[in-house]
């Protein structure tokens, strides 16, 4: 029986544009892809006029941070995109542990998705999908990264890594980003990588044992965190000799 051989993904399949601004990288990925384009396209931008963080929230977008969108194309079967966000904090995770000085405050990931230096949020990533014309599916990851600035009145504890004690730019800090993300999704490798991704994700996670609360949509849920399945999805232990599996959430400590 004759198996397909597997497409590896290295730093040569990507390109990269950057903008001076935009109304957010996201958008300007997904007016790419409805015009045709392939994918493995970065867009960066030193400002956003019109950045958005997850459920309709705005993101601070000004000069001094990095504002990065990546365009992927049928990056995987529907069913084996759920694990996804994991791979892509693990990328994130990675990047800017090259830019931290030694002794910094510990960086970890808040499931599933969030990067914490000293448990302050440092990074949102916002995952968009749409359904194109042509029947290909256009999938978005968009990364803002505080470099040097941070929101002045935060819903939740924040830093940047100059105050953390990098003297990274924002150009520097995406060049690893460049890289690290042409590693791990090839590890992914369309979802057939998930069990190698847990593990990863596991490793560098914040919060495992600990008392949290999960917002759901239409509610909140507290209990133990007990860690990831591996499909990526939260387990969460609520007392009642039952393990909860949740797939989407806002996560608290505490």
């Amino acid at each position: 029986m004759m198996f397909p051989v597997r497409r590896r993904i290295s730093l040569g399949d990507f390109r990269h544009e950057t903008l001076s601004e935009t109304s957010s990288t996201n958008s300007e990925c997904l007016a790419r892809a409805r015009a045709g384009d392939d994918g493995f396209l970065w867009v960066t931008a030193e400002k956003q006029t019109s950045g958005r963080g997850r459920r309709g929230r705005a993101w601070a977008s000004e000069r001094g941070n990095l504002y990065a969108s990546l365009l992927l194309i049928d990056p995987a079967p529907m069913e084996r995109l759920s694990s996804l966000p994991l791979a892509i904090a693990i990328a994130v995770h990675q990047a800017i542990r090259m830019v931290l000085p030694p002794g910094a405050a510990p960086l970890e990931v808040k499931w599933p998705n969030d990067i914490l230096i000293g448990r302050r949020k440092t990074c949102g990533i916002l995952v968009e999908g749409e359904k194109l014309a042509d029947e290909r599916y256009a999938l978005v990851i968009g990364i803002g990264i505080n470099v040097s600035l941070m929101p002045d009145n935060p819903l939740y504890p924040v830093t940047c890594l100059r105050q953390e004690g990098s003297t990274a730019a924002p150009e520097e800090l995406f060049a690893h980003l460049f890289a690290s993300m042409a590693e791990v999704l090839d590890i992914w490798n369309e979802g057939r990588g998930v069990r190698e991704i847990t593990a990863r994700w596991r490793d560098v996670a914040c919060g495992i044992g600990e008392k949290i609360t999960v917002n759901l949509p239409d509610r909140s849920i507290s209990g133990q965190f007990a860690g990831i399945d591996d499909n990526g999805l939260l387990m969460l232990e609520t007392g009642t000799g039952k393990m909860m599996q949740i797939a989407a959430g806002d996560v608290f400590f505490g």
